[in-house]
Parts: structure tokens; sequence; C-alpha cells
């Protein structure tokens, strides 16, 4: 399994707990060792953004691919 692979699979598993809270999370790309996300509904404004995103996201997918150096949110970003 590649990588990609394993991030995708990671962020599978995670969705479900996001779409509880009203939020969704969606995988964008993996370039240079960084994850690109979107984080949707109720996540993309919520205030906790930051720990969900370092402290949830990022500590899961960086514990299954040590490579990953950040997960970077570009929800609010031009594409």
């Amino acid at each position: 399994m590649s990588n990609e692979e394993k991030i995708k699979d990671i962020i599978d598993k995670l969705r479900p707990f996001l779409i509880s809270d009203g939020g969704n999370i969606e995988f964008v790309k993996y370039e240079n060792d960084k994850v690109y996300i979107k984080m949707l509904g109720a996540c993309a404004g919520c205030d906790l953004i930051d720990v969900t995103l370092k402290e949830g996201v990022e500590s899961a997918i960086k514990e299954e691919v040590p490579s990953v150096k950040e997960v970077i949110n570009i929800t609010n970003q031009l594409d």
C-alpha cells in the first residue's frame, strides 16, 4: 500500500468522528511529504479546528506514515 493510500485510509477512519460533530474531511493531495486536506461542514468554521487538525488528524497520519511532515488545511485557500 502506498503512503497516499495509507493516508486516505486513515482519513476514512477519522471521518465518522468528524461527521458525528457535523463536519467532514476531504483528502486533496499528498505532495513533498505534506498532506493537503479540506475541512468541511461544521469543522470549517470551528474554533477548535487547529486542535482537531494537529492533535487529531496530523498525529494519526504521522503515526502510520512517519514520512509525513505536516497536514495542511486548504479549506480557505483558492484552488
